[in-house]
């Protein structure tokens, strides 16, 4: 068997140039563009790559971006009080922090600091606890995408027994909820689980989000499997062993050109639905 594409960079695509045909329409009728705030803390050359890639999909989607770089000498306070001033920038419909920040800071407080109506990259307690029971809410850009993706090429997720290997508050736990909320038979896996190849040969959906290069190993997946690689590793790298993984699986993503491009779509989406909101 030869794995199906997921192929999230043909959708994201498509799914930016419909947010720019909205945008300049709304701006056509006179309202502003959507603006997204991005917070970078520290010189992580990463992170600083991440923010500048979000900036350039703003750009394309006729939104405007604003930049704040802040040493990563930055104090909780210092941190809290420029989130605050974003919240009450009208101007400003999106916050985004970029992550991770620096070990001194308390990034679940930061996150939770940011306004629900604009944190667009899902990140608040709120929007997850939302989101967790299937109610409206800005869910977490990633697994957002990958269920986006899934209900793209029409695949039956109800009854599934699906594996997320992973258990980050922003990947690994809405990806599960949400795979819950879809039906899905829901286990998640983690540094500390035993036999994980046991646990991955015996599920219709993988998704890999544990943040180590080509982790998953072909032979452990279920023939016909549906297999998401939510990582992304140096020298664009995933989670999984892209290869031998497709040689069993029903469905892949690749990498680069599957999850990725899926999560900056979503980020986008949520932005323009947030200065949408803003206007009633």
């Amino acid at each position: 068997m030869s794995a199906r594409i997921l192929d999230g960079k043909l959708l994201a695509g498509k799914l930016q140039a419909e947010i720019k045909e909205q945008v300049e329409a709304d701006f056509s009728r006179g309202f502003a563009r959507p603006l997204l705030a991005t917070i970078l803390v520290g010189d992580d050359a990463a992170s600083a790559t991440y923010v500048e890639m979000k900036g350039r999909a703003c750009a394309r989607a006729g939104m405007g971006s604003r930049k704040i770089v802040l040493p990563a000498s930055t104090s909780q306070k210092e941190l809290i009080e420029v989130i605050d001033g974003l919240n009450e920038d009208a101007q400003v419909n999106g916050i985004l922090l970029q992550h991770p920040i620096p070990g001194h800071l308390d990034e679940r407080a930061a996150f939770d600091r940011i306004a629900p109506g604009k944190d667009v990259d899902g990140v608040g307690a709120l929007n997850f606890g939302l989101i967790a029971l299937g109610e409206p809410a800005f869910a977490c850009c990633t697994p957002a995408g990958i269920m986006t993706l899934l209900a793209h090429y029409e695949l039956d997720l109800s009854g599934l027994d699906a594996l997320v290997i992973g258990r980050s508050p922003i990947l690994g736990k809405p990806m599960a909820m949400m795979l819950l909320n879809q039906n899905c038979t829901v286990t998640i896996a983690h540094s500390r689980t035993r036999s994980l190849p046991d646990l991955v040969s015996r599920s219709d959906l993988v998704v890999a989000a544990v943040g180590r290069p080509r982790f998953v190993q072909g032979s452990w997946i279920k023939e016909g499997a549906i297999v998401i690689d939510a990582g992304y590793n140096a020298g664009n790298v995933g989670d999984c062993d892209t290869g031998a993984c497709a040689e069993r699986a029903g469905w892949i993503t690749p990498v680069p050109g599957g999850v990725g491009p899926m999560t900056i779509a979503t980020l986008l989406g949520n932005t323009l639905r947030a200065a949408q909101n803003s206007r009633k």
